[in-house]
């Protein structure tokens, strides 16, 4: 009987590190995402400042707006972060940004100049609070690497709802493979992808053109076979 005791005593201290282990992956990749996007944002709209100010000042004053803008969410996202880390027991989560935030997340990337379209296809609804939260990861850490790396000019989001999935695509018209380089943002979308049953793929664009990534999330099984 002892032994069984301990036996099991050693089974649920595991499974306990084996939880706190994944919640710190998972807070480590919430805060990657949102220090890469919001950094990468404001180095864009830091550099076109000062040429807005000689050529175009309306346009300096939106630039420096949308700095403090994404400093501010930012800074929202992470006392967030911080205040599950400094919290003992198992508090509820914080709310995660979700598939309504991309439309303001679009914008923001837009006002550091590249021409962003963004786009819902097919039975357009409601989903699982934590799949939304991935679906707006995804298409924020896309984005900021087409601002980081793509040297690209314009750049397309699509969210097509399928029978049971969900498929978001990000395209650009930049330098293609050999430009962009996630690094540990493209892992961190493969493994998003994989947490929800689906995949992600990361090449070539359209045609060869540009840069893509695609992304498929599992949104019901049930969906699936009706």
């Amino acid at each position: 009987m002892e032994a069984r005791a301990a036996e099991l005593e050693r089974a649920n201290r595991i499974e306990a590190e084996q939880a706190a282990a994944r919640e710190r992956a998972r807070i480590a990749r919430e805060m990657h995402d949102i220090l890469s996007h919001a950094v990468s944002i404001m180095i864009v709209q830091a550099e076109a400042g000062p040429v807005a100010v000689r050529r175009a000042p309306e346009r300096a004053e939106a630039a420096f707006e949308a700095i403090a803008e994404t400093g501010r969410d930012a800074m929202a996202q992470l006392r967030a972060m911080l205040g599950v880390l400094r919290t003992d027991g198992a508090p509820p989560r914080n709310p995660q940004p979700g598939i309504a935030g991309l439309t303001e997340l679009v914008d923001r990337v837009r006002a550091g100049g590249l021409r962003v379209s963004y786009e819902r296809t097919g039975a357009v609804r409601e989903l699982p609070a934590a799949l939304e939260a991935t679906v707006h990861r995804v298409v924020q850490e896309a984005l900021t690497n087409v601002v980081r790396h793509a040297g690209a000019a314009a750049a397309d989001v699509t969210l097509a709802y399928g029978p049971g999935t969900l498929t978001v695509t990000v395209t650009d018209d930049g330098r293609g493979p050999g430009g962009a380089s996630g690094g540990h943002g493209l892992i961190g979308i493969r493994e998003r992808a994989a947490a929800h049953g689906g995949t992600a793929e990361c090449g070539p664009g359209p045609g060869g053109v540009g840069y893509a990534v695609r992304v498929s999330l599992v949104t019901s099984p049930l969906e699936v076979g009706n």
